[in-house]
């Protein structure tokens, strides 16, 4: 693979110690055996292509054997290959390479990589490009996979699309139809005409209509638009045409409907005072949606959303209400339902901030507060501990950094212990960083699964987000729960990364 720049040696060991690569890396003949042939990148008619500066990059990946995957990639790197256009061609082979539906499973490997990125950039500089060797070595598995299940890829977009002004109406009603085809000349030619703003609108809309597949269809929706604005938006048509695919996924349902509130909510978002993105932050309301979640239907629970919206309370106290619930889910019973109930709201919570569109934005934050009761009822728990009455002992909670390490230790003989331990910690004045750079730290070293990247992502993002308020402390309580323990054994992927810099580095 020709490559993209020639940086000076000084130049090069600055920007590699930087990153965290590490010393000298060995000379670019190493990598002789396991770059593809001219022959080998070639793109057949029967999937889509990429831009053509991003199309090499993507093959290589593509081709390159899993167990040499990482040495290529700080080869790469080291040879002057940027980090967004590495990023941009994982990206893309996902996309081209792994079938969204249905949406999650294997197809973590594509939704994952904007978490991995959020948290590689967060990381101290010697930790930051280990969610990026992670996320490329677990796309490697999943096309692996998805060999073994048919070897499906993205074919090329249909010949025959809608002008630019009927696009976005008839990407909407393709979508109300799950006319999958009519919906895939749609979002190429909104791709192609309507720019970044305006051809996420209706995909914003569609992103937050249905439950099914726990949630992820708005989590990739979310991530996405993460990630292309990270590699650009010129690389957005293939990205926009999976996403478009994967929220027409119905899981083998003959019902084309829309599972969850969705149709109720659009009534109830009608019934929403005019001005209601502003209005007073409220504990006590806060509380009181916390405690419908508890027991109450998805739509009832969405009508007293809107009900506490009406009576002047702001948005944010509804979202604290959605994402304790959540935390709730998670401090009592740790797995996969309770992780979504946390990553959904932060997908939804983000649509709600980056949609324009007024009704989008009701819909999705009455759709965040329907759905926690479904989570809630698949996992049919017995006397759960409520999450906002965790007790802190101001008096005796410890406040020092070094304590921190003690704070995982309890999280790793006992969940929730230790999760009511950090929310002592930071109640009586301890700092949230080292917390979070501590998880972060284990996520790298000990995280083996997507959902480690995703949730940390997701909770990170809202714990920062609650910083103000009285629900950062039961937010983090919770997320020890989730967090890699600290006495779990490495990685296979850490040992791996590690191997590959042995062999590449030369003293």
């Amino acid at each position: 693979m020709k490559n993209l720049s020639a940086p000076s040696r000084r130049r090069f060991l600055e920007s590699t110690a930087a990153l965290g690569i590490g010393a000298e890396l060995a000379p670019w003949n190493v990598l002789a055996s396991v770059t593809p042939r001219p022959e080998e990148t070639r793109v057949g008619p029967d999937m889509v292509r990429f831009r053509p500066e991003i199309e090499p990059i993507v093959r290589l990946i593509e081709e390159t054997p899993r167990e040499q995957v990482l040495a290529m990639a700080i080869a790469q790197l080291r040879d002057g290959l940027s980090y967004r256009d590495f990023l941009a061609g994982l990206f893309l082979a996902g996309i081209r390479n792994i079938k969204p539906r249905p949406v999650g499973f294997k197809f973590h490997a594509v939704m994952v990589i904007n978490s991995a990125h959020l948290l590689g950039q967060a990381a101290a500089a010697p930790d930051r490009l280990l969610p990026l060797f992670w996320a490329l070595d677990n796309f490697k598995s999943s096309q692996a996979q998805d060999v073994r299940e048919g070897d499906w890829v993205l074919p090329p977009p249909a010949n025959r699309l809608p002008g630019p002004s009927k696009a976005s109406v008839d990407f909407l009603r393709a979508m109300d139809a799950w006319d999958e085809q009519a919906a895939d000349a749609a979002i190429t030619a909104l791709a192609r005409s309507a720019g970044a703003a305006g051809a996420m609108e209706p995909v914003w809309r569609m992103a937050v209509r249905d439950q099914r597949d726990i949630g992820h269809k708005a989590i990739f929706a979310a991530q996405s638009w993460r990630t292309l604005q990270t590699i650009g938006w010129q690389h957005a048509e293939p990205v926009l045409r999976s996403v478009a695919f994967a929220l027409l996924d119905l899981q083998g349902d003959s019902r084309r409907v829309a599972v969850g509130p969705y149709e109720a909510n659009l009534k109830t978002a009608s019934t929403i005072r005019d001005d209601w993105s502003t209005g007073r932050d409220d504990p006590g309301a806060t509380h009181m949606l916390l405690e419908a979640l508890r027991s109450a239907t998805p739509e009832a629970a969405s009508n007293e959303a809107a009900k506490i919206l009406n009576s002047g309370v702001s948005p944010g106290s509804v979202w604290d209400a959605v994402l304790l619930s959540a935390a709730e889910l998670l401090y009592n019973a740790p797995g996969i339902i309770p992780i979504h109930a946390t990553t959904a709201s932060n997908a939804l919570h983000y649509i709600f901030n980056a949609s324009g569109d007024d009704l989008t934005r009701r819909l999705a934050l009455l759709q965040a507060v329907g759905w926690q009761p479904m989570y809630r009822d698949r996992m049919k728990l017995k006397n759960p501990i409520a999450i906002d009455s965790l007790k802190t002992d101001e008096k005796h909670a410890q406040t020092s950094e070094e304590s921190v390490a003690a704070l995982f230790d309890a999280a790793a003989a006992d969940k929730q212990k230790g999760g009511a331990r950090a929310a002592q910690f930071l109640s009586g004045g301890g700092q949230l960083a080292p917390i979070f750079d501590a998880a972060r730290r284990l996520i790298f070293q000990k995280g083996r699964d997507s959902h480690d990247y995703k949730y940390g992502a997701a909770i990170c993002e809202e714990v920062i987000a609650a910083a103000h308020t009285s629900s950062q402390a039961p937010l983090v309580a919770a997320a020890m729960a989730q967090f890699p323990s600290a006495k779990a054994p490495d990685s296979p992927l850490i040992l791996k990364a590690r191997d590959a810099l042995a062999t590449l580095a030369k003293t």
